[in-house]
This record gives structure tokens, C-alpha cells and sequence, in this order.
């Protein structure tokens, strides 16, 4: 999406080539979290309204209720952010558009119509409760959970072409001809991206949901409803974590393949090598590592920024590494957040009790989160100085428009607006407090280190997980 660079870029780089990069990474990194939720919660809202209709246990309807009504106002405020990215991408840079608007135009084209398909089901679904019967209502929300999927996976193809650009014949005066729109659309890169995002759209959903309702029952101030939709929330969320892990192995190994030189900056090897070490924190290194785990090889050779001049390597580099690990480390990190959580469920059907649990439960979303925007941060700057890989240039395309940093002061504000309102909308929704059985015990009633064993109502209320 866009030229997406970051906040922070080289001082060297002209003033309306920083303002542009610096208004596509604030949109493209608020934006990206509600269409995580758009792509997550859907989902949820099946999990749940499902339930129901497999067991008649109406909570599991009210928590479908109570979320369909958060996913109303998501949904409203992912629509006016993703205007605002669709218009930047013409305006912040005409030269890429300009130049291969046809090349990566159906992708677009394709979200445009998953977009308008989702409100169509949008407006059934929510419009539907009381008014269909139970099981209809439950099929017009998946046209929303696949329409927000597609949506995400057409978009992705639009930033794989930029990662590995094809389906089009460069001529020597600059000129593209031969285009083909599929070809661009299924390049190389499109697959290991998509796979990626996709699950991330769903760890980021499954745990910042969780950890809402997590931060309710840890304080005491959870509704009826609070447990059981940690319990669904979180369930989604584990069962992603590990396949991540396996996605984001196949995608760095994609990186190692195709574009060896953000690799290298992102593990900050100066030198190509073989047997190439890996570096864990900066702190200490795993001989023959990185060969091992870039291509399945201890012996292979890994490039190095050296196989490139310093202009052609990317920005930031020990800001692309801190990104790279902090993504790693919050993935491996939520990952063993749950198997925590599939061992204690599988050992004696809850949820573990102790208080350290349900603190990195709270801290998980948030977590999620930041793995996210780090995991762009890596995509998008360890692509740079390029727009479009190894073809054309990011300051090829930015506009020659003028005080385009005007423009980037005032989405500020306008982001702060949306966000102020949104939490206040999300707010106000929350429903009101009770006295419910809790799976975890108030704080002052436990010693920090033990696992409690006097909860266990909720086990009988709740159901299985999902």
C-alpha cells in the first residue's frame, strides 16, 4: 500500500519526500490495526452466533450481539481511514501511479468490490438481529468475514508487486508496455505476504480482544459476558500463534530468496558470508544460524549490504533490526502465552489462574499490536530506496507538490479526532459491571507465584472453547 516508509527517514532526503513518507506511515499504521479487526472479528462474531445455534445457550447470542456492535463502529471508522490511504496513493505519488496505475489496478479494482460487497452483509447482519431467523442471520455474516478477508489479500498483492513487481515490459525511455494484471496480481511475493497478514489480522483480533475483557475481570469490573468472550477471543488468537510462526519462517525465507539485501539489514550483516551467524538481541550469535534458518542450510552463503552500493541499501538500518526482533520476540512470546493456555485447558478444561497469566493476557493485544506495526516496519523500510523493487526509485514518485507538509500536520489531527471518538464510541458500548463467577481471583487475595485452584464455576458456565 503506498510507498509506506516511516515516521524517521533520512535527513538526507528531500523535505517533500519526508512529509510524504511521514503522512503514508501515520495513515497506513492507524489504518492497518482496524483492518486487522475487519478481517478478525467476523470471524469472532461466527465463533460465537455459531455457538448458539449449536448449543441454544443464549449468552453466546448477546456476546454476538454485544460485538457486532463494536464491529459497526470499526467498521465505520476503517472506511473513512481507508479513503484517506486511497486518496495519498494518487496524490503522495503520482509517479507511481501514473506509471503503473495499470500494472497493479486490479487488485484495487477487486478490493473495491469486496468492500462493497462486506457493507451490503454488514447492513443485513446488523439489521437482521431479531428480524431473520437465527440461522439465516448466521450465513449473512460470512460474506462479511470472507469479503474482509479478500479485501486484506487483495491489498497485500498490490504491496507484493511492489516487493517483486511483474506482469509488465519496462521499455528504455521508461515507457511500460505488455501489461498483465493477473501476473502482477500473483507475483512471486504474494503468497508468503498474504499467508502473513492474514494471521496476523487474526492474532491481533483474537488478542486485543481478549485482552480487553482480561483487563474487565482482572479489575473486577467485568460483565456477565466478560469470561466467556475471553475465552472465544483468546481461543482464536492461540490456535493462530503457532501457524505464524510457521508463516513467518516461510516468509523470511522468501526475503533470503528474492530480496537479499533487506535481509541482510534487517540482521545487520555487513559481509556476504557462508556459514553466516545469527545474531539473537544483538547480544550474542548462533554460529551458521542465519544460513540455517534464511535456506535450510548451515553451510549456505547469506548476501550481505556489501553485495550493493551504500545508496541502494535501505535506511535505518538498527531501526529495521530493533523492528525485526521486536516482531520475532512478541510472536514467540504470544505463542508460548498459548501454549500456556492450551496446557492448562487441556490438563483440567479452564483457563490457568495464576495472576502472572492474566497479566500477559492484558498485555498481549497491546503486544500484538506493536508486533504488527513492527512487522511493517520491516516489510516496507527494508524495501527502500525503492518504490517498486529494484525498478523505480521512492523519489521517483513522490509529488513536486509544495507545503505537502501542511498536509501531514493536519492528518494529525484528524487521527487523533477519529481515535478520540472511536474509544469514546467503543466506551459506551462496554456493558454495564456484575458480579460474575471470574476465572481469576482479585489481586490482593493471591501470592504472586501460585496457581489458584478455588475458581472452577466458570468451567460449567462457559462451555469448551470457540
Amino acid at each position: 500500500m503506498g510507498s509506506v516508509g516511516v515516521v524517521h527517514v533520512l535527513a538526507a532526503a528531500p523535505a517533500d519526500l519526508v512529509a510524504a513518507r511521514q503522512q503514508m506511515a501515520l495513515s497506513l499504521g492507524w489504518h492497518i490495526v482496524l483492518a486487522c479487526l475487519g478481517v478478525g472479528l467476523p470471524v469472532l462474531l461466527l465463533a460465537a452466533e455459531g455457538r448458539y445455534l449449536r448449543t441454544g445457550d443464549e449468552r453466546y447470542r448477546r456476546l454476538a450481539r454485544q460485538w457486532s456492535k463494536a464491529f459497526a463502529v470499526l467498521f465505520a471508522v476503517g472506511a473513512v481511514s481507508g479513503t484517506i490511504l486511497s486518496l495519498e496513493l494518487g496524490v503522495l505519488w503520482p509517479g507511481l501511479m501514473s506509471t503503473y496505475g495499470d500494472v497493479i489496478g486490479l487488485p484495487f479494482a477487486m478490493e473495491g468490490i469486496a468492500f462493497f460487497l462486506e457493507a451490503i452483509f454488514v447492513g443485513l447482519y446488523l439489521y437482521g438481529w431479531d428480524r431473520l431467523p437465527p440461522k439465516v442471520h448466521w450465513w449473512t455474516g460470512v460474506p462479511i468475514a470472507l469479503s474482509g478477508i479478500a479485501s486484506a489479500v487483495f491489498v497485500v498483492a498490490a504491496n507484493a508487486w511492489m516487493n517483486q513487481p511483474r506482469g509488465f515490459t519496462l521499455l528504455p525511455d521508461g515507457t511500460v508496455t505488455e501489461v498483465d494484471p493477473v501476473a502482477a496480481m500473483l507475483n512471486p511475493a504474494f503468497a508468503p505476504e498474504a499467508i502473513h497478514m492474514v494471521f496476523a489480522a487474526f492474532m491481533v483480533t483474537g488478542f486485543l480482544v481478549a485482552s480487553v475483557h482480561a483487563a474487565r475481570l482482572v479489575r473486577r469490573r467485568a460483565s456477565e459476558l466478560d469470561a466467556l468472550a475471553f475465552r472465544v477471543a483468546f481461543t482464536l488468537g492461540a490456535v493462530i500463534a503457532p501457524l505464524q510462526i510457521v508463516a513467518g519462517d516461510y516468509a523470511a525465507r522468501f526475503i533470503a530468496e528474492n530480496q537479499p539485501v533487506k535481509l541482510a539489514a534487517i540482521e545487520g550483516l555487513e559481509e556476504t558470508q557462508a556459514n553466516a551467524p545469527l545474531s539473537i538481541a544483538g547480544i550474542f550469535e548462533i554460529p551458521s544460524g542465519l544460513s540455517l534458518l534464511a535456506h535450510h542450510d548451515p553451510n549456505a552463503v547469506v548476501i550481505g549490504l556489501d553485495s550493493v552500493p551504500p545508496e541502494d541499501r535501505p535506511p535505518l538500518i538498527p531501526m529495521l533490526r530493533a523492528s525485526f526482533q521486536l516482531m520475532v520476540g512478541i510472536g514467540t512470546g504470544l505463542a508460548g502465552l498459548a501454549l500456556w493456555w492450551g496446557v492448562a485447558w487441556k490438563r483440567k478444561r479452564r483457563e490457568p489462574t495464576s495472576r502472572w497469566f492474566w497479566r500477559a493476557a492484558v498485555l498481549a493485544g497491546p503486544a500484538a499490536v506493536i508486533a504488527l506495526e513492527a512487522g511493517w516496519i520491516v516489510t516496507e523500510v527494508g524495501r527502500q530506496p525503492w518504490i517498486v523493487y529494484n525498478v523505480m526509485r521512492t523519489s521517483e514518485a513522490v509529488t513536486e507538490a509544495a507545503n505537502i507538509r501542511y498536509g501531514y500536520y493536519g492528518l494529525i489531527v484528524v487521527y487523533a479526532g477519529l481515535t478520540a471518538a472511536t474509544v469514546f464510541a467503543l466506551r459506551r458500548l462496554s456493558p454495564p459491571s456484575v458480579e460474575p463467577q471470574l476465572p481469576v481471583p482479585p489481586a490482593d487475595e493471591i501470592d504472586e507465584a501460585d496457581e489458584i485452584d478455588e475458581v472452577d464455576e466458570m468451567d460449567a458456565d462457559a462451555g469448551s472453547p470457540g
